[in-house]
């Protein structure tokens, strides 16, 4: 069984309260990039256990640390699920903020539902995935939602960006999730991010922010540069997805001349 776990950029995060379990609170809309995707095959294997191995763009951690594995560890210990071979083909930038991991974690967990026969309803698989991380549960119903507590509270919200064109453009280097956020310093909005959505997309950048922004461009300059520069071709909308490192910037055509160096990755596509 293969399937294809995509990416999604934020619109608007606002870190809200420091929790007293150490993690935040916030306020952001998901949205998902159906067409930046990762590979993700599962097979049936005799005996017991996940024999796990990628391809594509390498991954700094052990195996044992994917949440691939982890999502095979959690359905194994859970329901008793027998042995799997799987594999990675990573085509989403880690350390981005597009919730590449955790769309693989997810969709490792669905794939294993169904290959084992679990019949688990998507609220079950929420509660599974929110074990492995605070945006993964975003990825079991893989549409617009505004997300608020760590990430994992989940409302529908109507954001419609089919007739737009996105740009994600990530330079070689990351951003520590954790870092960022002890930099932060809390703030309760006086708005709700749905309300500050609804209007048009041309008041946007006036209004719908990153929070992180501030923090992460102060160490990484070149992020606010090619913020810049999307906004320079035409974008519409451009702000950091999650924590960074990747840029968007929604386009109601794409410019002729939007060039970056070799060594940044860089996607277009549409947002259907």
């Amino acid at each position: 069984m293969i399937l294809f776990p995509n990416a999604k950029i934020n619109l608007g995060l606002r870190v809200t309260a420091k929790r007293p379990d150490g993690y935040h609170d916030i306020e952001t809309a998901m949205v998902p990039v159906p067409g930046l995707c990762d590979a993700l095959e599962i097979l049936r294997d005799e005996g017991d256990g996940c024999t796990f191995s990628t391809s594509g763009i390498a991954i700094d951690a052990p195996a044992g640390k994917n949440l691939c594995v982890r999502a095979y560890d959690l359905m194994h210990s859970r329901y008793g699920i027998g042995g799997v071979k799987m594999h990675l083909h990573k085509n989403v930038p880690f350390a981005a903020g597009l919730g590449g991991g955790s769309a693989d974690a997810v969709f490792a967990l669905k794939m294993l539902g169904e290959l084992f026969t679990l019949n688990i309803s998507e609220d079950e698989l929420e509660a599974l995935a929110a074990e492995l991380g605070s945006d993964t549960p975003f990825f079991v119903r893989n549409r617009p939602m505004i997300a608020t507590g760590r990430g994992e509270k989940l409302t529908p919200c109507d954001i419609d960006l089919s007739a737009y064109r996105v740009v994600i453009v990530k330079p070689p280097v990351g951003v520590s999730t954790a870092q960022a956020y002890a930099r932060i310093v809390p703030a309760h909005p006086i708005q709700p991010l749905a309300t500050l959505l609804a209007e048009d997309i041309g008041r946007w950048r006036e209004s719908v922010h990153n929070d992180f922004e501030p923090v992460v461009f102060a160490t990484c300059p070149e992020l606010a540069t090619i913020k810049e520069r999307l906004y320079a071709c035409g974008a519409r909308y451009a702000a950091m997805s999650g924590s960074g490192s990747a840029i968007f910037g929604l386009f109601d055509h794409l410019p002729d001349e939007l060039r970056f160096p070799a060594d940044y990755f860089v996607y277009t596509g549409n947002m259907l």
